[in-house]
Formats: structure tokens, sequence, C-alpha cells
């Protein structure tokens, strides 16, 4: 995957973005629902079924996700499947969780992020 330079100071369109995004990354059900997505879409039944919650539950997480613009939907016939909206939302998927678990198991950091510092525009 292609990785874009992170600027200094952030562009106010992006920084209201990523806001957005970590409010609605902001809860362990919808977490687990884009984990679930990962590997292909999956019908509201398929997910429920996966994460052991009700499908009004998953539902409504779902409609927080769209709203977010994180997962993107194909409808066939009566079933809708959903899908992640994209790579760059895998690629912060794992790098979220590779954070926690070296965290989690005390393991040294072995990597940086570049920062170009200027205008955003």
């Amino acid at each position: 995957m292609r990785h874009h330079p992170l600027t200094f100071p952030p562009d106010a369109a992006d920084l209201a973005h990523v806001t957005g995004l970590f409010q609605a990354l902001a809860d362990p059900t919808r977490l687990t629902l884009l984990l679930a997505l990962r590997d292909g879409e999956r019908t509201v039944t398929d997910l429920g079924d996966a994460l052991g919650q009700p499908q009004s539950t998953v539902s409504r997480h779902l409609a927080t996700l769209r709203h977010a613009r994180l997962v993107r939907t194909r409808r066939d016939g009566p079933r809708v499947y959903y899908r992640l909206a994209d790579a760059h939302l895998t690629g912060l998927l794992t790098q979220a969780f590779s954070h926690a678990q070296h965290e989690r198991l005390g393991l040294p950091d072995h990597s940086g992020v570049e920062i170009v510092k200027g205008d955003a525009e």
C-alpha cells in the first residue's frame, strides 16, 4: 500500500475527518465488526453470528460505520453485503492492534512515521 507523507500542521479538513474516524472506532463492537470484514464482504446475519450479537445491535453499529465512511455496502436482491471502505482502513487496524500487542507484551518499537514540516496546502 502506498503511504502518503504526513504534513504539519495538518489540513483542517483532514483533522476533522480523522477526529470523526477515531470517534467511530471508539467502540469494541465496531472495531470487532471491522476486523470481521478484513477478509471480505459479509451480511448483517453473518456478522451477528460471528460476534454473537443480535442483528439489531450489529445493524446499529454498521450504520455508525457507514456514516463515518468506514464501510461500504452492496445489495444483491434482499441481502446487503458490507465491506471495508478501503485498504487504508486495513492498515490502520493492523497498526492499532500491533501497537496494542506491543504495549501488552512489552515489545520494543521498530518503525517510524515520516512527518513533513510545512504548509498543509
